[in-house]
């Protein structure tokens, strides 16, 4: 008996052995594979930075860092300033989220905790079918059926009830109420990312506990507390990424910006006039542009890779943050 014991132990050691054998090959194929695929992204993205930042370069040597601070875009004069187009890119961009997250998170508790079963599905399903419309379907949409509609409803009444008014009456003033400006870019904006971040929410949401929920409900708490102080600290880190997300989306939009934001190169304190942002304004003049304006669009791009990495390096702050509280 003691003899056949170790017989067969000694087959199960030599077969497993053999199944070893070449699973070590596979492992390192493996291993080599996803280290050339994350090596191939950074290179990647190595590569678009040193282009746009070379191309970039003339226009940051030529201005400086008045660059930044000027208003000036005469193609005229070669005089060009980044000025209004980053404040129109951060603006439509911050309108958006201001809109789309409370709008998102509501669509995620709704078909977490509120949404009746039969329902659920197709609602989902709906609020996911908006990230699969085009960028220029949105733009079109928002240029000819809700710009119209949002200048006669809204901006022409907010004009005439907040004119004269301080603060207020700068911020919801349109010189010339056409329904176009950062305001509209950003309302677009924020149906663009909805259905990013509330997918996102969703999911999460849906992976906590079902113990923790029950827990709750059976202590007396109400939707709303669970919803505050259960599921919201649990997914938080997930719902800032998602934010974050949707914030990326926001900052790089182009086509559909470029319809609705009314691509007016000037500065004004008021979200109903138009404006524009570095996608619009590359988008608008790549295909024309030359010698220095060229540089001066690529040193756009420049800016907008930067602040979109401040945007990444933030939600990071923000997510270690959460995670050590």
């Amino acid at each position: 008996m003691p003899a056949l014991t170790e017989s067969i132990a000694l087959g199960r050691t030599r077969s497993a052995t053999a199944r070893k054998a070449p699973s070590r090959s596979l492992d390192t194929l493996f291993r080599t594979s996803s280290y050339a695929a994350a090596l191939l992204v950074l290179l990647v993205l190595a590569g678009i930075l040193g282009s746009i930042l070379y191309g970039g370069w003339p226009a940051f040597r030529e201005f400086g860092f008045g660059f930044l601070t000027s208003s000036a875009w005469n193609v005229g004069t070669e005089q060009y300033g980044a000025l209004v187009a980053v404040i129109g890119t951060v603006a439509s961009a911050f309108l958006a989220l201001l809109i789309g997250v409370p709008v998102s998170l509501g669509i995620a508790v709704y078909l977490t905790q509120l949404c009746p079963g039969w329902a659920r599905k197709p609602v989902a399903m709906t609020i996911e079918l908006l990230a699969a419309v085009p960028s220029i379907i949105y733009g079109m949409w928002g240029l000819f059926v809700f710009a119209p509609l949002f200048a006669r409803y809204i901006q022409i009444p907010v004009s005439n009830l907040v004119e004269g008014m301080p603060i207020v009456g700068t911020l919801f003033y349109a010189r010339v109420p056409s329904g176009v400006g950062v305001f509209t870019a950003g309302i677009i904006l924020a149906i663009m990312i909805v259905p990013f971040i509330a997918s996102i929410a969703r999911d999460m949401l849906d992976q906590i506990p079902t113990v923790l929920r029950e827990s709750a409900y059976g202590i007396g708490c109400t939707t709303w507390e669970v919803v505050r102080h259960v599921l919201v600290p649990q997914a938080s880190v997930s719902i800032i990424g998602a934010i974050m997300l949707g914030l990326g989306r926001a900052l790089g939009e182009t086509m559909a910006v470029t319809f609705v934001v009314g691509n007016a190169n000037r500065l004004s304190a008021s979200i109903f006039d138009p404006s524009s942002t570095i996608a619009s304004r590359i988008a608008n003049e790549f295909n024309e542009a030359d010698g220095l304006q060229l540089n001066a669009l690529m040193a756009l791009g420049c800016i907008l890779f930067v602040i979109t990495f401040v945007v990444l390096i933030i939600a990071r702050l923000l997510t270690r943050r959460v995670q050590a509280a």
